[in-house]
């Protein structure tokens, strides 16, 4: 009798660890079946990332710092273009009416726009040769006449008509008396020729190189009226 108890203990105790052994057996494919998935997932997921693409504006090619005979004896310290913190920014901005603005998360610029078109008014100015010199603004820096402003619109305007809006306005003062001696505002929606990023990019760059030309104009006129000795 007790040899059969016994006998039946091992039997249980057998089927038991035998159980188990099953059990850990599907647990641990189950693990490997998941972790399987989420390896895949997650290669799917890196292969199909969306590359972002960057984008710059024009600067003509012979934009080279070259003094006219006539040029105006002053040096300009141009200054940089208070903003909002979304042309602070990289990334391209559009705008639905006259409240709700978003941005694209793969299409940005090389620089914010703010700094995008400072560069480009600098290095035109610099060409155009009709000044002394033209800088950046820095601390340690001396010159005549220091030209600052601010960029309120820099955005695609979607519509039954897409739009490239460019708003600015600049100033510039004397830095001998210390006075505001000119100003200039500037604001255009240029046509958008397509419906992709690339031709809103094209867009703007054609409303800048118009802004910048329109400024070294104004500035012209202002030289002219008012003569430094």
């Amino acid at each position: 009798m007790i040899q059969a108890r016994d006998a039946v203990k091992t039997s249980w105790a057998e089927r038991t660890l035998a159980e188990r052994k099953r059990a850990a057996r599907v647990a641990a494919r189950k693990f490997q079946v998941s972790a399987l998935a989420l390896l895949v997932g997650f290669l799917a997921g890196c292969g199909a990332a969306r590359p972002s693409k960057y984008y710059q504006l024009t600067v003509p090619s012979n934009a080279a710092s070259v003094e006219k005979a006539d040029a105006v004896p002053v040096t300009l310290l141009l200054g940089g273009l208070m903003t909002s913190h979304l042309y602070r920014e990289d990334r391209i901005v559009y705008g639905h009416g006259a409240e709700q603005l978003g941005t694209y998360e793969f299409e940005r610029w090389a620089e914010p726009p703010a700094e995008l078109i400072q560069g480009v008014l600098l290095r035109q100015m610099r060409a155009s040769g009709r000044y002394r010199a033209v800088y950046y603004r820095r601390s340690n820096m001396k010159g005549d006449f220091a030209i600052r402003g601010r960029l309120y619109d820099f955005k695609e305007l979607t519509g039954a008509q897409i739009l490239a809006r460019v708003t600015l306005e600049l100033e510039m003062r004397d830095l001998n008396t210390g006075g505001t001696v000119w100003t200039h505002h500037y604001t255009h929606d240029e046509p958008v020729s397509g419906k992709d990023v690339p031709a809103v990019v094209a867009a703007l760059d054609r409303n800048v190189q118009r802004a910048v030309a329109e400024v070294i104009a104004s500035l012209d006129q202002y030289f002219a009226a008012h003569p430094v000795k």
